[in-house]
């Protein structure tokens, strides 16, 4: 029963226009039928039944809003299923098709709630190397002076830790190859970032750019030198 039900998920998600709706619900935001079908390059009747589908295996759920419905991740693992699926693309298929256009997002780039991308991944290293992160059983655990860290940026991590979800969780990340900062710890630094004007969004679009403010911060409080 179970290798049928994955059978059945590995269909639904390798269908073209569906997992192309699922890379695009990526960057943590709701969208309308209308603006998944014209992301997935379908009829709205099309993506209409694609939705439906994904909704009822519980991949997506949808929020009415007026006259608009919503779609978006029903749990947080969907996000996290679609992004280690990018890692299986090849190393050498991502270096020879790379595009001027794609470096940005491959530098910088929102990761469902979290921070990815060559800067995601240097912030990382970085709190794990001032050790205010530790890894331990493929997970990531504050450490002391990480709490300390965390609250001088606004950031409670004692209140963190009473969700049910992981409070810090590596995420390898597809472009780079190696883990980036998931969990709720990795979503509230993300919010922290976007509040502060350290990063900026391209408008829609997953990309992210450092500000010369996030630069200055990023090098005063973790080393990192962007």
């Amino acid at each position: 029963m179970e290798i049928e039900r994955l059978q059945y998920i590995a269909t639904l998600i390798g269908e073209p226009a569906r997992i192309q709706i699922l890379w695009a619900l990526m960057d943590g935001r709701a969208y309308t039928a209308t603006e998944l079908s014209v992301i997935a390059d379908v009829s709205p009747q099309s993506a209409s039944m694609h939705l439906s589908k994904l909704v009822q295996a519980d991949l997506l759920k949808v929020t009415p809003q007026g006259r608009h419905r919503y779609y978006s991740f029903a749990k947080d693992d969907v996000a996290y299923v679609v992004e280690s699926m990018a890692n299986l693309i090849p190393q050498d298929k991502i270096i020879t098709s790379k595009k001027i256009k794609d470096i940005p997002f491959r530098y910088c780039r929102s990761c469902y709630n979290h921070l990815a991308g060559k800067v995601g991944v240097g912030i990382t290293d970085n709190l794990l190397r001032l050790d205010f992160l530790t890894e331990k059983d493929h997970t990531y655990e504050v450490t002391a002076s990480g709490h300390i860290f965390f609250h001088e940026l606004g950031i409670d991590t004692t209140k963190l830790s009473g969700n049910k979800r992981s409070i810090a969780r590596p995420c390898l990340d597809w472009s780079e190859r190696r883990p980036h900062l998931a969990g709720s710890v990795g979503t509230a630094l993300l919010t922290k970032m976007v509040d502060d004007q350290w990063v900026r969004r391209v408008h829609h679009s997953r990309t992210f750019i450092v500000t010369s403010i996030g630069k200055q911060n990023l090098y005063d409080k973790l080393g990192l030198a962007l």
